[in-house]
């Protein structure tokens, strides 16, 4: 028989080690060495709490194999005059015979049951329940102030309180009304639900107080204030009563079970001794008393519902116990319930939300009305900030990251396998910088990421962000407080003490999306699907017959220019031979006819402009790797003659990049831009600079078309006339002159309009600057490859 060999420093007995698995199964003793919570056999502590007894029988003959030290001050006969004797010594025949056939007929395997009440041996009565389990009959006596028959209607008040519970509309009204259920029930001083979050720390989301305590209401605790060993135990058990926190406890003779060598598993004894640290942390508190009930979501720990008392010991009786457990499995089975209708009232707000914003967009005809109109992306999720990729551009509301950090952000989840898969088209975290290498200013806007995508390709995304919590969470003392302190057998740990409000900054992360806002959010892309694939279908019709229109209209003007040329030439040449016929000898008449010539003249050269206009949108591209040095200098050798004969000076960066154009329509460009630098220029020295700059390398101004900092920017500067900048759109259109029509050496007004066509064709845009009488610069964006 394993017995206590002596006793520790307090005056308790030292503790015992068991060859099987190392670990110290009795830790009623201070002596005990613990290092980590985790450490505490919780389910084996080999003591019971003193204001009751314990009986270990065989189930075969009843007889008693274990016995709390006790046994002697409640049931009059010590520990050694039980010990292998039958339960009848201490129930007597009738007793014994209500127990043995109560084992053979109630389920008590794992479930312990009231059986009878025992008059003790001082006379006081003792509350007797049984259950069994790991092959043995476990008999616990309580003695408590009330017994069975206390005469208070308990079915009565669990009918209450399940109607009120029932009647609760949402998870927080849930949580409220069972503190008060099981505050009003019990007349604890302070009654407490409390939340596990992902990460393992609590909350206390609903409480029910004596009015002079302070409020704990918001409070965070630690997970290691709840250790794994302590959570394992919730889970499988619905209630754990501490009648008086400190007060003496009484331990099992023998320790270990005489057959087995084993320590009694105590999981579902209400007497089971309590866990050291979990004593000392609640005296910490000033807790005197307690009660622990479980909140369970299937086979999870949701979270508990914690009682506190602050004045003395405080009884639980069985019927009292048995009522608060149902309170706890009714409030499990109606949180489901709860947190449904929860997620039904934010479904009917977000879909009135998501209708609207819908509308929104179907009026504006584009999805950025989503963004910049009366309702946004913002109303449709708790974010600070989102961003909308579409029209190969972005669009962003609230608190987001640069257009350089979202391109990043949008290639990488692009690339993921994950993300555009028709299954999971949506990517959620609240630690973005865990799985993101990013700065802490990022992290400052966008630890939080929900993401959608609209297409397999990602032309179309809808991002949403949430900043770093840099909430200060309100913990309930300093979560890293663990002192350890000195113990005979060596140091041992021992709860914090403090239990100020401790502020602890949650770096790098969001706060966590819920699973009914990723479930609203993957409802809202289908929506918003529909309605970009049917602006697509309508865009789609709309480009094939805008494609048709400018075919026809390139073949009007190709057969028009081409057919109106030979009737001009005979009106060219029959002037030609009035002019020299001595038959105009009025001479005005001979000035009529020299201005029919200079009409005649114009309009080839307009119908000239029109026909090479017609060619440029009619000729395909022929693409080539394209050195701009070489084609910039070719350029400048074309338009020798616009130079003139004043100085002029033209500066050419070096180094100009390849890339891939056509390269003699991107020639073209250069010739006309070169071409009006020298022509419009009234300076005594002409000067223009030719020069680029490389992606990102400077920064979109207002009037700049979006995007264009993505890719190379080539630019011609100039020091000549200058163009006013209302008359930004005017220079592109056909045939329009800003001067009269023989001033600066004439000309059609169709350069820059060729310009345009050519760069648009190549997929870039073209701009410019300019202020009157300093000087205009041309830019050209482009795509490299």
């Amino acid at each position: 028989m394993v017995r206590a060999r002596d006793k520790g420093v307090s005056g308790e007995l030292s503790d015992e080690r068991l060859p099987w698995d190392g670990q110290a199964y009795s830790i009623k003793r201070f002596g005990t060495t613990i290092t980590n919570c985790d450490s505490e056999p919780v389910q084996t502590p080999g003591c019971i709490q003193g204001h009751g007894a314990l009986l270990v029988l065989r189930p075969g003959d009843l007889t008693i194999a274990q016995v709390s030290d006790n046994s002697g001050v409640l049931l009059g006969q010590p520990p050694e005059a039980l010990l292998g004797q039958p339960v009848g010594w201490v129930l007597g025949e009738a007793g014994s015979e209500v127990l043995r056939r109560f084992l053979a007929q109630e389920p008590v395997d794992h479930n312990p049951l009231y059986v009878l009440t025992h008059p003790g041996h001082d006379g006081a009565a003792l509350d007797v329940t049984v259950h069994t389990i790991d092959g043995v009959v476990v008999v616990e006596f309580e003695s408590t102030a009330h017994t069975a028959a206390d005469g208070l209607d308990y079915f009565s008040l669990i009918k209450h309180s399940v109607a009120r519970l029932q009647s609760t509309s949402s998870l927080q009204a849930l949580g409220d009304a069972a503190a008060a259920e099981i505050r009003a029930l019990t007349g604890l001083d302070r009654v407490m639900v409390y939340k596990f979050h992902e990460d393992g720390h609590g909350e206390v989301v609903a409480e029910s107080r004596r009015s002079d305590l302070s409020p704990w209401l918001g409070l965070h605790y630690p997970a290691q204030d709840i250790p794994e060993p302590a959570r394992e135990l919730l889970r499988r058990t619905w209630i754990r009563p501490l009648r008086e926190i400190g007060a003496p406890l009484s331990e099992l003779v023998p320790l270990a079970h005489p057959d087995t060598g084993r320590p009694l598993t105590m999981t579902h004894c209400a007497l089971r001794g309590p866990s050291l640290m979990h004593t000392e942390y609640l005296q910490n508190m000033g807790v005197t008393s307690g009660l622990t009930l479980s909140i369970r979501r299937g086979e999870q720990l949701w979270g508990l519902i914690a009682g506190h008392h602050y004045t003395g010991a405080f009884d639980l009786p069985y019927n009292m116990r048995a009522a608060c457990e149902l309170i706890a499995q009714i409030v499990s089975l109606q949180h489901k319930a709860a947190e449904d209708r929860d997620y039904l009232s934010h479904q009917l707000r977000f879909d009135e939300v998501r209708q609207l914003l819908v509308t929104q967009a179907v009026h504006e005809g584009s999805l950025s009305a989503m963004v910049d109109g009366t309702l946004t992306l913002l109303d449709a999720m708790d974010a600070q900030g989102a961003a909308l990729f579409h029209e190969e551009r972005w669009w962003r509301i609230g608190q987001t990251p640069p257009e350089d950090e979202l391109e990043r952000i949008a290639d990488w989840l692009i690339k993921r396998p994950d993300f555009a898969s028709s299954t999971q088209p949506l990517f959620v975290t609240d630690r973005l910088g865990d799985q993101l290498p990013s700065s802490p200013e990022l992290s400052a806007v966008a630890s939080g990421l929900l993401a959608l995508t609209l297409s397999q390709r990602g032309q179309n995304l809808i991002l949403w962000f949430r900043p770093e919590t840099l909430r200060t969470i309100e913990w309930g003392g300093n979560p890293h407080d663990k002192p350890m302190i000195p113990g005979p057998n060596g140091p041992r740990l021992t709860p914090r003490r403090s239990f100020e409000l401790f502020t602890d900054s949650v770096r790098g992360r969001s706060l966590p999306w819920q699973q009914w806002e990723i479930e609203l959010a993957l409802r809202f892309r289908l929506v918003v699907m529909e309605l970009v694939i049917s602006r697509a279908e309508e865009l789609t019709e709309l480009n094939a017959d805008l494609a048709r229109s400018n075919d026809d209209l390139d073949a009007f003007a190709y057969v028009a220019s081409h057919d109106l040329k030979e009737p001009l030439r005979g009106m060219h040449k029959f002037a030609h031979q009035l002019a020299d016929s001595a038959a105009l000898a009025d001479p005005q008449d001979a000035q009529r006819v020299e201005g029919l010539i200079r009409l005649t003249l114009r309009m080839d050269s307009l119908l000239d402009s029109l026909l090479h206009f017609s060619r440029v949108g009619r000729v395909a591209l022929e693409l080539e790797d394209v050195d701009l040095d070489e084609l910039v200098h070719e350029s400048l050798e074309m338009v020798v003659a616009r130079r003139g004969e004043n100085p002029n000076e033209v500066v050419v960066a070096p180094d100009l990049p390849h890339m891939r154009a056509d390269r003699v329509r991107l020639r073209e460009v250069f010739v006309n831009l070169l071409s009006n630098a020298f022509k419009y220029n009234d300076k005594s020295t002409v000067r223009i600079e030719i020069g680029w700059y490389p992606p990102h390398a400077v920064s979109r101004k207002p009037h700049w078309p979006p995007e264009v900092t993505q890719h190379p920017i080539f630019y011609v500067k100039d020091n000549g006339i200058g163009i006013e900048m209302r008359h930004a759109e005017q220079v592109y259109k056909m045939f329009k002159r800003l001067h009269g029509r023989d001033e600066y050496g004439g000309g059609t007004g169709a350069g820059l309009t060729i310009v345009k066509k050519l760069i648009e064709r190549h997929g870039g845009a073209v701009w410019f600057d300019s202020e009157p009488g300093v000087g205009s610069t041309f830019y050209i964006s482009l795509r490299l490859s």
